[in-house]
């Protein structure tokens, strides 16, 4: 047992924010070893149900969940913040290129090794994440992840038309190879395998269909791909498959819509693509960073929230801007404030948060187990400073309330606010 001290930020089962100002985190193994949160909350009283706990005392500091970033593209580090007229565009001048390298298992590591780094120096601790159609890609970023202990999902990209060479793969081969992967990988040590088709346009009928198979083969797999994030995009699916009712109801032809697939973006949408991702336990992953600055438009958190279906907040590296959460939360705030149905959607800081970390692990059917700390969950968490700069220190001073307080950090925040982040 080991017990840390600190305020303490966790969520209740309705994504509601609990607070001690005084608390005390306890960490210790499961049956198989693992660490998990034993117990957690006021000080006093945990204190004295775990007299025998060593404590860590980090006076002046906030322990909060580790974040989960729901819908990243590791391959991509190295294009962050390249220029673009859009989304199309971005994908053949810069995407491609850069994914072409990964065929090479040396650069893959080498990649993998400072995109991991970068996620835990700004507090991710979990991300569902894209590598390339290069089975070494996959190799390579689970070989990363494995020795940091690190709960990371990703599988190979599926792309098999409407893609330069040195990406594209063939329908028949890339089943075998994603099969292969997930037997190696799925389930190994704190691994996850996503079945990956890079978005509908790129990918064959035959490969669709395959991957929908696999995904029927393997139920506890993950499914990750992009959904009409950009008009153009969206007019291309369509003249590609004329018979699906929208974009999003190809990959429910395909049978690539279920609990524990997650869809980047789903901005152009109507009621009916939202009912579908309801009935279907279908989550989306909300980009707001990468469609601002691909000017591909603003998530409709009301629509998602008046029909009823799961979401979480995502960087979208390298079309998103940064790693860190705090940016990402600030660009869903001003989405939520300017691209609704019914404008003027305020966010609350709280939710935000909930959306980035318990809620994210909702989304990806892993609550309970992550992006909390609640007694039985994965004791993954970072050590945040609220006066890592002069700014902050002056402004968090002044926050009457938690709301406030997770305000002024989402708002002035960066990887200056980590202090540490903990692997269980």
């Amino acid at each position: 047992m080991q017990a840390y001290r600190a305020s303490l930020l966790r969520f209740d089962p309705a994504g509601r924010p609990v607070y001690d100002e005084d608390g005390l985190l306890v960490v210790g193994p499961d049956a198989d070893g693992r660490q998990r949160v034993q117990d957690a909350g006021a000080c006093a009283a945990v204190a004295a149900r775990h007299p025998q706990a060593p404590v860590t005392h980090w006076p002046g500091r906030i322990i909060a969940p580790g974040f989960v970033d729901m819908h990243i593209h590791y391959p991509q580090t190295d294009i962050i913040g390249a220029p673009a007229d859009g989304l199309l565009p971005w994908l053949e001048n810069y995407t491609f290129p850069a994914e072409t390298r990964f065929g090479d298992k040396a650069h893959s590591a080498e990649i993998a090794e400072f995109f991991l780094d970068e996620l835990m120096r700004n507090g991710v601790t979990t991300s569902l994440t894209f590598a390339t159609s290069h089975p070494q890609s996959v190799d390579a970023f689970f070989e990363a992840a494995q020795r940091r202990r690190l709960r990371m999902l990703t599988g190979k990209v599926l792309q098999d038309r409407h893609s330069p060479d040195g990406v594209r793969d063939q329908a028949e081969q890339s089943l075998i190879d994603s099969e292969a992967l997930i037997r190696k990988w799925h389930n190994v040590d704190r691994l996850g395998y996503a079945i990956t088709p890079r978005f509908a346009p790129t990918s064959t009928d035959a490969q669709l269909r395959g991957a929908g198979e696999l995904a029927a083969k393997y139920p506890d797999t993950w499914i990750h791909s992009h959904v009409a994030e950009n008009k153009d995009e969206v007019r291309w699916a369509r003249e590609l498959f004329p018979h699906a009712r929208s974009y999003l109801d190809v990959y429910a032809g395909f049978g690539l819509m279920r609990e524990r697939a997650v869809y980047a973006h789903c901005i152009h949408f109507d009621d009916d693509d939202r009912r579908l991702m309801r009935e279907t336990g279908t989550a989306t992953a909300v980009s707001p960073t990468s469609n601002l600055f691909l000017g591909s438009g603003f998530f409709d958190f009301e629509g998602a929230d008046r029909i009823g279906y799961e979401y979480g907040l995502a960087s979208d590296v390298g079309g998103g801007t940064s790693f860190s959460p705090f940016t990402t939360m600030m660009a869903a705030y001003y989405a939520g404030r300017e691209g609704q149905t019914k404008p003027g959607v305020s966010i609350p800081p709280s939710q935000l948060w909930w959306r980035h970390t318990a809620g994210a692990a909702r989304a990806l059917g892993l609550e309970g187990v992550i992006g909390n700390l609640q007694p039985g969950c994965e004791a993954d968490f970072v050590v945040i400073n609220p006066k890592a700069t002069p700014l902050l220190a002056r402004k968090t001073s002044l926050a009457a309330n938690l709301e406030e307080l997770l305000f002024a950090m989402i708002v002035l925040g960066d990887d200056r606010l980590i202090e540490r982040t903990v692997i269980c």
